[in-house]
């Protein structure tokens, strides 16, 4: 039986991701076929991206939380949510990041900077970093991941590609999203 020093795994990122990756099975065929998915997802990227843009704008729940001043976005606020539509520059502006993360998660490198980027991007959505004005409730996180993961799932199934190749992408992107889920998750229990 191995041993695991818990305390450890709350103070040390590296340490919390190995544990994870070991514990899940993901491994270099996942990396390998993540971004070996690269060449058919990127041109969706696009409309990946609009679809989680188009539900958060169906919930007040989650779109409320694009009415504050994201960081980095230096253009006009809007005053009311009514006012906050998907062509708004800032949804315009958040869209790019969406875009961007996709697009790293296919083709960075599965190293300890990527490690802390996937951590920054859970951190990020609470007010520990990046604008104090937003907190997304856990709830609503979850909501997204569900979201997407299954978005991305969907996507995956409807590649002209072998069966056998379906189902290693299936669930090399599910373990990502899990590693991704939690180091969103973390940034909630302090």
């Amino acid at each position: 039986m191995k041993q695991i020093n818990e305390p450890r795994l709350e103070s040390d990122l590296a340490y919390r991701f190995q544990y994870l990756t070991e514990f899940m099975g993901f491994g270099p065929e996942d990396i390998a076929t993540i971004k070996g998915a690269a060449p058919l997802l990127a041109p969706l990227v696009p409309v990946l991206v609009d679809a989680v843009y188009a539900k958060l704008y169906t919930y007040d729940a989650t779109w409320r939380h694009f009415l504050p001043r994201q960081h980095g976005y230096e253009g006009v606020v809007p005053d009311k949510l009514a006012d906050l539509t998907p062509e708004h520059p800032q949804i315009q502006f958040r869209k790019q990041h969406l875009a961007q993360y996709l697009e790293r998660l296919v083709t960075g490198a599965y190293d300890g900077k990527m490690v802390e980027y996937l951590d920054v991007v859970g951190k990020i959505h609470t007010n520990k970093l990046g604008s104090k004005d937003i907190h997304i409730p856990l709830v609503q996180m979850n909501a997204l991941m569900g979201f997407v993961a299954d978005a991305l799932n969907a996507t995956i199934l409807g590649f002209e590609i072998p069966f056998d190749a379906k189902v290693k992408a299936v669930r090399a992107f599910s373990k990502l999203l899990w590693l991704q889920n939690d180091l969103i998750v973390r940034h909630y229990a302090s």
